[in-house]
């Protein structure tokens, strides 16, 4: 499946999650649809008692997890299933310490002992206890060296732990694409409808007619406005602003040659962001926005800012200009109360949000169109405005 395709992503957690329901749930069948009935080694015993640990570690994610909920309601285990799942699709020669990487990439920042009684937390240990003693000690020490490169400290800035993986002593390929992994399942996971919302509908067509056709009458939505949802356009566009970090980052750290897998994923998060930069466009002048000629100003004064490249930077704030310091006064704050009170802000300037949509379509089309580019202005240390 194209990895980035969100029709595919929600029957992939839908299969998932029917597995999860189920009264007895059958580990064997999750095994499968994660690594899509592929070998972990050539050898039949070797490769059975390899999947015998990985559906160890299943049974480990089912009862660390437990009821926990993602942001959109679903089982919070999904997550880990799911991007090793992408991962594992890029993949012909799965091995086992990359796909526990996958699993347990987030276990230290999840999984806290205040969260069960004193036995259950015991039976937890006891559990990745014996699931580790069963590794070499080598693969005992890439795993545990690599989960804890992977977990986030309370005082780092999104900025420095995405620069701090480059440097970690193990392999930093290897952390690369759980991170890409790990960020493409969350673009994908912002919707809990099973339908996308620009399924059956040409977005550039769309466009092109709001800007060339005098009888273009707007774009006309099939059905009313959707319920509120925990993720409203402006924080799914913060999520967009982290993918657009992620890869700035990525292309600005000398030594790194992204491999196939790594290649596969990194494009896989820029056409999934792209895709979703779409669907907040569409969804603004659907419902939110709806004079065609404001639009069409709109768009016009976008495609200057981007064509001038100043899409391609951190810019200051300047209100003569929508876009101008869209990041430095959206998104870009390392205290998150601050961040979201600017989110919530932002969600309320339709115009703008109008505009900033447009401004991510090309920034990733960009990552696509050009192996060298990146949003000048973002380090290691936040955004520095031009």
């Amino acid at each position: 499946m194209p990895l980035h395709d969100l029709a595919e992503f929600l029957k992939l957690s839908a299969s998932l999650n029917y597995n999860l329901s189920a009264a007895s749930i059958n580990r064997y069948n999750v095994l499968l649809f994660i690594t899509g009935s592929k070998s972990l080694h050539p050898d039949v015993e070797s490769d059975r008692q390899q999947k015998a640990l990985l559906m160890e570690a299943l049974s480990y994610l089912f009862s660390a997890y437990s009821q926990k909920r993602r942001r959109l309601g679903p089982l919070a285990v999904l997550h880990p299933l799911r991007s090793t799942a992408l991962f594992a699709r890029t993949h012909n020669d799965l091995q086992l310490i990359d796909m526990l990487t996958h699993l347990f990439h987030d276990i230290l920042e999840d999984i806290h002992i205040t969260d069960f009684t004193r036995t259950a937390w015991s039976e937890l240990e006891e559990q990745l206890l014996n699931l580790f003693s069963r590794l070499g000690a080598d693969e005992q020490d890439d795993l545990n060296d690599r989960l804890v490169c992977l977990t986030r400290n309370n005082e780092e800035s999104y900025f420095h732990y995405i620069w701090r993986l480059f440097n970690c002593r193990r392999e930093p390929s290897k952390l690369l694409q759980v991170k890409l992994a790990d960020r493409l399942d969350n673009t994908l996971d912002m919707r809990i409808a099973l339908q996308d919302p620009i399924e059956g509908i040409d977005f550039f067509q769309t466009v092109f007619e709001l800007l060339f056709a005098a009888t273009y009458k707007g774009h006309l939505p099939e059905t009313l406005h959707p319920p509120a949802e925990v993720l409203n356009g402006a924080k799914r566009l913060y999520q967009l602003f982290k993918n657009a970090v992620l890869l700035s980052l990525i292309r600005q750290k000398s030594g790194i040659m992204l491999d196939r897998t790594s290649q596969i994923l990194f494009n896989a998060v820029a056409e999934a962001s792209l895709k979703e930069a779409q669907r907040t466009f569409i969804h603004v002048i659907g419902y939110h926005y709806k004079d065609t000629t404001k639009q069409r100003t709109l768009v016009l004064e976008a495609m200057e800012y981007c064509f001038s490249g100043k899409s391609d930077l951190v810019t200051k704030p300047d209100s003569s200009q929508l876009l101008d310091g869209l990041f430095a006064s959206y998104f870009g704050q390392n205290s998150s109360k601050v961040r979201d009170q600017r989110i919530d802000t932002l969600y309320q300037n339709k115009p703008l949000m109008l505009q900033a949509s447009i401004a991510f379509l090309v920034i990733f089309i960009n990552f696509l169109n050009d192996p060298h580019y990146y949003v000048h202005g973002i380090s290691a240390s936040g955004i520095d405005p031009r």
